[in-house]
Protein backbone atom coordinates (compact mmCIF):
# COMPACT_ATOMS: atom_id res chain seq x y z
CA UNK A 1 0.00 0.00 0.00
CA UNK A 2 1.51 3.52 -1.13
CA UNK A 3 1.85 5.84 1.70
CA UNK A 4 0.38 8.85 2.29
CA UNK A 5 1.75 12.22 1.89
CA UNK A 6 2.36 12.67 5.82
CA UNK A 7 4.17 9.54 5.67
CA UNK A 8 6.75 10.36 3.34
CA UNK A 9 10.51 11.08 4.42
CA UNK A 10 10.76 14.68 4.12
CA UNK A 11 13.61 16.26 1.99
CA UNK A 12 16.81 16.58 4.08
CA UNK A 13 17.00 20.34 4.43
CA UNK A 14 21.49 21.33 4.79
CA UNK A 15 21.60 22.28 8.15
CA UNK A 16 22.97 25.89 8.31
CA UNK A 17 26.45 26.42 10.55
CA UNK A 18 27.38 29.07 12.00
CA UNK A 19 31.23 30.30 11.53
CA UNK A 20 31.91 29.80 15.10
CA UNK A 21 31.57 26.11 13.98
CA UNK A 22 35.01 26.91 12.03
CA UNK A 23 36.26 30.47 13.41
CA UNK A 24 36.07 31.83 17.21
CA UNK A 25 34.88 35.57 17.55
CA UNK A 26 38.74 37.07 18.67
CA UNK A 27 38.18 41.14 17.48
CA UNK A 28 41.01 43.23 16.50
CA UNK A 29 41.33 45.90 18.55
CA UNK A 30 44.09 47.59 17.55
CA UNK A 31 45.47 50.16 15.14
CA UNK A 32 46.83 49.21 11.57
CA UNK A 33 47.06 48.94 8.44
CA UNK A 34 43.63 48.88 5.59
CA UNK A 35 42.38 45.75 3.67
CA UNK A 36 39.23 45.97 1.76
CA UNK A 37 36.85 42.82 2.10
CA UNK A 38 33.98 42.26 -0.29
CA UNK A 39 31.50 39.13 -0.52
CA UNK A 40 29.00 38.49 -3.24
CA UNK A 41 27.01 35.89 -4.54
CA UNK A 42 24.12 36.14 -7.68
CA UNK A 43 25.12 38.80 -10.08
CA UNK A 44 28.55 39.07 -8.31
CA UNK A 45 30.14 38.36 -11.10
CA UNK A 46 28.89 40.86 -13.16
CA UNK A 47 29.65 43.66 -10.64
CA UNK A 48 33.05 42.74 -9.64
CA UNK A 49 33.68 42.88 -13.18
CA UNK A 50 32.04 46.70 -13.36
CA UNK A 51 33.99 47.50 -10.34
CA UNK A 52 37.46 46.21 -10.57
CA UNK A 53 38.60 48.29 -14.15
CA UNK A 54 37.24 51.83 -12.38
CA UNK A 55 40.23 50.80 -9.49
CA UNK A 56 43.17 52.57 -9.49
CA UNK A 57 47.02 50.68 -8.65
CA UNK A 58 48.29 51.39 -4.72
CA UNK A 59 44.94 50.76 -3.14
CA UNK A 60 45.34 47.89 0.22
CA UNK A 61 44.78 44.30 -0.70
CA UNK A 62 41.33 43.20 -1.40
CA UNK A 63 39.90 40.56 -0.25
CA UNK A 64 37.00 39.18 -2.26
CA UNK A 65 34.40 35.62 -1.66
CA UNK A 66 32.37 35.90 -4.74
CA UNK A 67 30.16 32.57 -4.40
CA UNK A 68 31.30 30.23 -7.66
CA UNK A 69 31.45 26.84 -8.48
CA UNK A 70 34.57 24.28 -8.36
CA UNK A 71 36.84 25.17 -11.20
CA UNK A 72 35.14 28.49 -12.27
CA UNK A 73 37.40 30.61 -9.49
CA UNK A 74 40.63 30.15 -11.35
CA UNK A 75 39.47 32.10 -14.85
CA UNK A 76 37.33 34.39 -13.14
CA UNK A 77 40.64 35.58 -11.15
CA UNK A 78 41.90 35.47 -14.43
CA UNK A 79 39.29 37.31 -16.00
CA UNK A 80 39.24 40.39 -13.33
CA UNK A 81 43.34 40.46 -13.71
CA UNK A 82 43.00 40.75 -17.45
CA UNK A 83 40.77 43.98 -16.42
CA UNK A 84 42.43 45.34 -13.75
CA UNK A 85 45.14 47.74 -12.87
CA UNK A 86 46.30 45.68 -10.12
CA UNK A 87 47.47 42.09 -9.75
CA UNK A 88 44.34 39.71 -8.87
CA UNK A 89 45.19 36.51 -8.32
CA UNK A 90 43.02 33.03 -6.60
CA UNK A 91 44.49 32.04 -3.36
CA UNK A 92 45.92 28.44 -3.02
CA UNK A 93 48.38 28.66 -0.55
CA UNK A 94 49.28 30.64 2.33
CA UNK A 95 50.04 34.03 0.58
CA UNK A 96 50.89 37.15 2.20
CA UNK A 97 48.48 40.55 1.17
CA UNK A 98 50.19 43.42 -0.52
CA UNK A 99 49.37 46.94 -1.57
CA UNK A 100 48.01 47.16 -5.46
CA UNK A 101 46.72 43.31 -5.14
CA UNK A 102 43.07 41.55 -4.99
CA UNK A 103 42.78 37.54 -4.13
CA UNK A 104 40.08 35.90 -4.41
CA UNK A 105 38.97 32.72 -2.96
CA UNK A 106 38.45 29.67 -4.49
CA UNK A 107 35.49 27.96 -5.49
CA UNK A 108 35.54 24.77 -3.01
CA UNK A 109 37.69 26.66 0.18
CA UNK A 110 36.88 29.26 2.90
CA UNK A 111 39.57 32.27 2.93
CA UNK A 112 40.56 33.38 6.02
CA UNK A 113 42.54 36.30 7.24
CA UNK A 114 45.35 36.32 9.57
CA UNK A 115 47.45 39.29 11.45
CA UNK A 116 51.01 38.44 12.26
CA UNK A 117 53.01 40.95 13.45
CA UNK A 118 50.96 43.31 11.86
CA UNK A 119 50.89 41.96 8.30
CA UNK A 120 47.71 40.27 6.79
CA UNK A 121 48.17 36.79 5.33
CA UNK A 122 45.39 35.35 3.72
CA UNK A 123 44.91 30.90 3.80
CA UNK A 124 42.34 28.61 2.30
CA UNK A 125 40.51 26.94 4.80
CA UNK A 126 38.38 23.16 4.30
CA UNK A 127 35.19 22.48 6.07
CA UNK A 128 31.97 21.92 6.93
CA UNK A 129 30.00 25.34 4.62
CA UNK A 130 29.11 28.15 7.04
CA UNK A 131 25.74 29.77 6.48
CA UNK A 132 25.51 27.30 3.87
CA UNK A 133 28.35 28.52 1.30
CA UNK A 134 32.10 27.55 0.85
CA UNK A 135 33.54 29.88 0.56
CA UNK A 136 31.58 32.10 3.05
CA UNK A 137 31.28 35.33 3.15
CA UNK A 138 30.54 35.14 7.08
CA UNK A 139 34.06 33.14 7.80
CA UNK A 140 36.20 36.19 5.13
CA UNK A 141 34.02 38.89 7.34
CA UNK A 142 34.71 37.27 10.27
CA UNK A 143 38.48 36.53 9.96
CA UNK A 144 38.74 40.09 8.76
CA UNK A 145 37.72 41.44 11.94
CA UNK A 146 39.95 38.97 14.23
CA UNK A 147 43.22 40.69 11.93
CA UNK A 148 41.88 43.96 11.33
CA UNK A 149 38.83 45.24 13.11
CA UNK A 150 38.34 48.95 12.47
CA UNK A 151 40.83 48.79 9.95
CA UNK A 152 38.98 47.39 7.49
CA UNK A 153 36.61 47.86 4.90
CA UNK A 154 33.55 45.71 4.38
CA UNK A 155 31.48 45.39 0.90
CA UNK A 156 28.48 43.38 0.32
CA UNK A 157 26.99 42.96 -2.41
CA UNK A 158 24.28 41.49 -4.81
CA UNK A 159 23.23 37.74 -3.61
CA UNK A 160 20.74 35.54 -2.66
CA UNK A 161 20.40 34.84 1.22
CA UNK A 162 22.13 36.01 4.06
CA UNK A 163 25.85 35.33 3.81
CA UNK A 164 27.75 37.79 5.41
CA UNK A 165 25.59 39.28 7.56
CA UNK A 166 26.79 37.89 10.61
CA UNK A 167 30.55 38.66 9.70
CA UNK A 168 29.60 42.09 8.71
CA UNK A 169 27.74 43.23 11.77
CA UNK A 170 31.00 42.52 13.99
CA UNK A 171 33.47 43.95 11.26
CA UNK A 172 30.68 47.21 12.16
CA UNK A 173 29.93 47.07 16.00
CA UNK A 174 34.18 46.90 15.98
CA UNK A 175 34.32 50.46 14.12
CA UNK A 176 34.63 48.97 10.22
CA UNK A 177 33.54 50.82 7.72
CA UNK A 178 31.13 48.77 6.49
CA UNK A 179 28.80 49.28 2.86
CA UNK A 180 25.98 47.02 1.53
CA UNK A 181 24.91 47.36 -2.30
CA UNK A 182 21.98 49.10 -2.99
CA UNK A 183 18.59 47.47 -4.14
CA UNK A 184 18.04 49.30 -7.53
CA UNK A 185 21.15 47.80 -8.48
CA UNK A 186 21.54 44.14 -7.14
CA UNK A 187 20.43 41.07 -9.17
CA UNK A 188 19.83 39.74 -6.06
CA UNK A 189 18.75 42.29 -3.13
CA UNK A 190 19.18 39.59 -0.48
CA UNK A 191 22.74 39.78 1.39
CA UNK A 192 22.67 43.32 1.09
CA UNK A 193 19.35 43.54 2.58
CA UNK A 194 20.31 41.18 5.75
CA UNK A 195 23.18 43.38 6.74
CA UNK A 196 21.03 46.26 6.51
CA UNK A 197 17.98 44.87 8.61
CA UNK A 198 21.01 44.05 11.42
CA UNK A 199 22.14 47.45 11.30
CA UNK A 200 25.25 46.33 10.45
CA UNK A 201 25.83 49.24 7.35
CA UNK A 202 27.34 52.38 7.80
CA UNK A 203 25.88 53.19 3.99
CA UNK A 204 24.32 51.79 1.43
CA UNK A 205 25.53 52.89 -2.06
CA UNK A 206 24.82 51.82 -5.74
CA UNK A 207 27.25 49.91 -7.75
CA UNK A 208 28.89 52.38 -9.71
CA UNK A 209 29.60 54.33 -6.24
CA UNK A 210 31.18 51.57 -5.12
CA UNK A 211 34.85 52.18 -6.88
CA UNK A 212 34.57 55.89 -5.55
CA UNK A 213 34.00 54.83 -1.89
CA UNK A 214 37.03 52.31 -2.22
CA UNK A 215 39.59 54.98 -3.37
CA UNK A 216 37.92 57.60 -0.55
CA UNK A 217 38.57 54.92 2.12
CA UNK A 218 42.11 53.98 1.03
CA UNK A 219 43.08 57.70 0.65
CA UNK A 220 41.87 58.91 4.29
CA UNK A 221 42.71 59.24 7.43
CA UNK A 222 43.38 56.57 9.86
CA UNK A 223 41.92 58.58 12.07
CA UNK A 224 38.48 59.10 10.65
CA UNK A 225 35.85 58.60 13.13
CA UNK A 226 34.12 55.08 13.57
CA UNK A 227 31.89 53.99 10.82
CA UNK A 228 32.25 57.06 8.81
CA UNK A 229 31.30 57.22 5.31
CA UNK A 230 34.86 57.95 3.21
Amino acid sequence: MAKSFDQRVPLEVEKKHHPDLLLPSNPHKKEGKKIILIGSSTGGVEALTRIFPKLPAGLPPIVIVQHIPKGFSTSFAQRLNSISAFSVIEVNAREVLKDSHAYLAPGDKHLVIENVAGSYLAKCVDGERISRHKPSVDVLFRSGNNAAGKNAMAIIMTGMGDDGSIGIKELFDNGAYTIAQNEASCVVFGMPKKAIEKRAVSEVVSLDEIPRKIIEYAARSSDKGKNEPA
